[in-house]
């Protein structure tokens, strides 16, 4: 199942609870439920912003946007990020609000919404965890199911609680549970987000080891203004001036190609731009190549 259809299925099923917990809500007088609903207005929203992004990063590059449209994603991941942090804060005012003033909470509607709401979280979870590893959208919407799910739980706990001991200000104490599982997985967000905005290098991949990877290729002297970055959710590319060994200018392809192998192997970069340079040259750039050779070096250079 590819991601567009992932996030339209998981968003159905997101908006029918919504309606039916935000009713349950007000009608039980829960903030828990209340607080859920909330949430599951902002997953409606983060799951809707995805599935847009996801459909215009799928269109082609045009001579403005030679990347594409692929930041559109990450721009829809921050502002599902900042847009959670938000809600969580007028949570714990609720809360506080309901500490201030308890209120009494119909334990039992509570109850039956909570547990609807909980299987369709259950439900969502499964159909996004497929695609949560490799797209920081449908991760982000996944995080998102995943508070609520566990939410759900705890709005289930809580319901018994008021019913069985009529404990209610156990209410706002699950509304600032919910809270802070939202706040947390929003700031998560937030920071992945601002990391690929700001082209930090991709998680896991270490700028050091990546150079000593590329001066072990053999025909290879030095390389310098080394850039690492993330384009969007699994896409990484690398770019970098490298200084080949004077003997080995005329397998200057060959070095490059060996070089992009090892990066995608490794390192699972595909996108790839080296610039080649010798010492012995004039001005740098290599100049031992053959015609032929050079051909195929300008053709290697260009697919890279």
């Amino acid at each position: 199942m590819d991601n567009k259809k992932t996030l339209l299925i998981a968003l159905l099923i997101i908006v029918i609870v919504f309606c039916v917990e935000l009713a349950g809500g007000f009608v039980s007088n829960s903030l828990a439920l209340l607080s859920d609903a909330g949430h599951m207005l902002t997953d409606t929203m983060a799951l809707a912003l995805a599935l847009t992004a996801t459909i215009f990063a799928a269109r082609p590059a045009s001579k403005q946007k030679t990347f594409g449209f692929y930041r559109l994603e990450i721009l829809s991941a921050l502002f599902n990020g900042v847009l959670l942090t938000l809600i969580s804060l007028y949570i714990f005012y609720q809360a506080y609000e309901r500490f201030l003033q308890p209120s009494v909470v119909q334990s039992s509607i509570m109850l039956v919404v909570a547990v609807i709401g909980l299987l369709a979280n259950v439900a969502a979870a499964l159909i996004l965890s497929k695609g949560s590893g490799d797209n920081l959208n449908v991760r982000g919407a996944f995080l998102h199911v995943i508070s609520d799910l566990a939410s759900s739980v705890g709005v289930i706990i809580g319901g018994l609680l008021i019913y069985l001991f009529g404990w209610n200000l156990v209410d706002p104490i699950l509304g600032i549970m919910i809270g802070l599982l939202i706040l947390r997985g929003a700031l998560l967000l937030v920071f992945d987000s601002v990391n690929i905005l700001l082209e930090a290098a991709p998680k896991g991949i270490n700028t050091l080891e990546v150079a000593k990877t590329v001066m072990r290729v053999p025909g290879v002297k030095d390389l310098h203004d080394l850039h690492i970055w993330t384009i969007s959710s699994g896409i990484n590319a690398i770019s970098a001036h490298v200084i080949i060994k004077d003997d080995a200018a005329e397998r200057a392809a060959a070095i490059l190609k060996e070089i992009c192998a090892l990066m995608d192997e490794k390192y699972r970069i595909k996108h790839c731009t080296f610039q080649t340079e010798c010492d012995s040259c004039p001005e740098g750039l290599i100049c031992h190549i053959e015609p032929g050779e050079k051909d195929e070096h300008e053709h290697h250079h260009g697919n890279n």
